[in-house]
């Protein structure tokens, strides 16, 4: 249904992608992975025709759909709109009605044009689409209007409108680039269920590894040095033994590769000096004195010849050694949070707290949060997760009730809008001003987070999602926080710096808030408590 042979694209002299060669088939679900920026996005750019290779061919015999990681709300469009837009039934419609006029003008071929974009809008559900997507809102808790604008929707509601648009996609083939931001379990449930059971092809680029446990029926890796690609079969945990063998066997193969190869160069260094010490000896006037017959003498000589000789053709079977190159060590984020100097035993506090905002209310809540406590806090998108952290916080006004912050609470945070600092200014001027590092000492920690000199010169609005995560856990690391508040912290960060972070979270000390939707994580994780937020409402989960 889809195809890319020998894809190749390049950004000046930046390799992005290599010679890519895979098929798309019906049934086939296949997870694109590898770090960031190492060119999953823009694979699934060719793949949809909105970026041409530089060389290589995509082809395609159905109809192909792509879904962007960003959720692309634009000005005045409606969440119906928006919908039309992401299931490619606006774009045929709007082929159809030109193909109409065209028709109704009597242009050569008009018809056929007609029929083909006619078909075109029945097979990507054109007709139905009001009352499917009347259904579905409904079933996703989005407003019963779909004429509202969707700039005026909340995160959690524009997370499930871009849910419900994969959900209503009747494309041949469907390309996916993080479709499980900013989705909530039962979000992340629906959405692994219509994949596993869709009939047509499926590409996705994920970091969810439940996820692509459950959906994933083959894995297509990018490699962040060769920008080559290797499809694996069966699935992704077979894809993380298979990843392993193989990188098992490069080893064991360079291994013995370089064994055979400095055994021959130490064999021949020492036929060298066999060599060299014969002839010296054959030609030295004691051997003459202890050995006058010259034919023996001569007969010696032409042995130490020999050796030498055997010391080329040993070098020789060097150089015909089939190289078998080293592997190479992967880039991983070393993240490590220092000791917590401790705070008081009572850290925040929540006492028949209530905060209203609009329609939504939160609480009653009486909570306390002790020192060395971590809390896991569990709910689904809209439930008042973040805002029981900003009331924990002292960040908004109660409007009953009373909370307040213990003494020496040191907060370091990651928000959900990985809004930490000024869109506008440089990287490396925003983190500096935070961390209070020197610029030098900021341009080194922020490499260790791969972040490099070209993007600590980009304004931090520039930068991509991923990137702003990694700059804001590396300001955690210096801040000496001994409260972490973590708002879905695995969103955009690769699957290495996701591992990376469990293992930090693993080792902190201090107290820590974390609410995330990555199960994953939440399995992994050791915490002390985990409370779940319902409709406003805080209970022991």
């Amino acid at each position: 249904m889809l195809s890319a042979r020998g894809v190749s694209v390049a950004y000046g002299a930046l390799v992005v992608l290599h010679d890519v060669d895979f098929v798309v088939n019906a049934g086939d679900r296949i997870a694109v992975v590898g770090p960031n920026g190492v060119g999953k996005s823009t694979l699934l750019r060719v793949l949809a025709a909105e970026l041409p290779p530089d060389s290589g061919v995509v082809s395609a015999t159905g109809t192909v759909g792509y879904l962007p990681q960003e959720r692309d709300r634009r000005d005045g469009e409606s969440a119906l709109a928006y919908l039309a837009r992401r299931t490619g039934v606006a774009a045929a419609e709007q082929a159809m009605l030109a193909a109409s006029d065209a028709l109704a003008e009597g242009q050569a071929g008009a018809e056929q044009d007609y029929t083909a974009a006619l078909d075109a809008y029945l097979a990507l559900g054109g007709p139905d689409l009001d009352s499917r997507a009347a259904e579905l809102a409904t079933g996703l808790g989005l407003p019963a209007d779909l004429d509202r604008p969707a700039t005026g929707l909340s995160g959690g509601q524009l997370g499930r409108l871009a849910l419900a648009a994969v959900l209503l996609a009747r494309f041949d083939v469907l390309l996916l680039d993080e479709p499980t931001n900013d989705l909530d379990v039962a979000g992340l449930e629906l959405l692994e269920g219509h994949l596993s059971g869709y009939r047509g092809g499926v590409v996705v680029v994920s970091h969810d590894r439940a996820f692509l446990e459950a959906v994933a029926s083959d894995v297509l890796r990018i490699d962040p040095h060769t920008r080559a690609a290797k499809l694996y079969g069966g699935g992704y945990l077979a894809y993380r033994d298979e990843l392993e063998r193989d990188r098992i066997a490069a080893a064991e193969a360079h291994e013995e590769y370089a064994a055979k190869r400095d055994d021959l160069i130490e064999r021949a260094r020492r036929q060298k000096e066999w060599a060299r010490s014969g002839e010296r000896s054959a030609k030295s006037a004691a051997s003459r004195r202890k050995e006058p017959d010259k034919n023996i003498r001569h007969q010696r000589a032409e042995s130490a010849q020999q050796l030498g000789a055997r010391a080329a053709a040993t070098l020789r079977a060097v150089d015909r050694l089939e190289p078998v190159a080293e592997p190479r060590k992967e880039w991983q984020l070393r993240l490590r949070f220092g000791a917590a100097s401790r705070s008081g035993e009572v850290v925040a506090v929540l006492s028949d707290a209530v905060v209203r905002r609009g329609a939504f209310m939160l609480g009653p809540v009486n909570l306390q949060l002790n020192w060395g406590d971590r809390m896991l806090i569990k709910g689904d998108n809209g439930s008042g997760k973040t805002t029981l952290l900003q009331a924990l916080l002292g960040r908004i006004p109660l409007d009953a009730g009373r909370g307040s912050l213990g003494a020496s609470v040191v907060i370091g945070e990651i928000d959900q809008d990985r809004a930490t600092f000024d869109q506008s200014a440089r990287l490396i001027d925003a983190f500096g001003e935070q961390s209070g590092l020197l610029a030098g000492e900021a341009r080194t920690l922020l490499a260790k987070f791969g972040l490099g000199a070209d993007d600590v010169g980009r304004p931090v609005g520039r930068l991509s999602p991923g990137e702003r995560t990694r700059a804001d856990l590396a300001l955690l690391m210096v801040s000496g926080a001994n409260l972490l508040v973590l708002d879905e912290p695995t969103n955009h960060l690769d699957l290495p710096a996701i591992e990376q972070l469990e293992q930090a979270l693993d080792s902190y000390d201090g107290t820590l808030l974390l609410v995330t939707h990555d199960r994953t994580l939440a399995s992994h994780l050791a915490v002390t408590r985990t409370i779940e937020v319902t409709a406003g409402q805080v209970r022991p989960g």
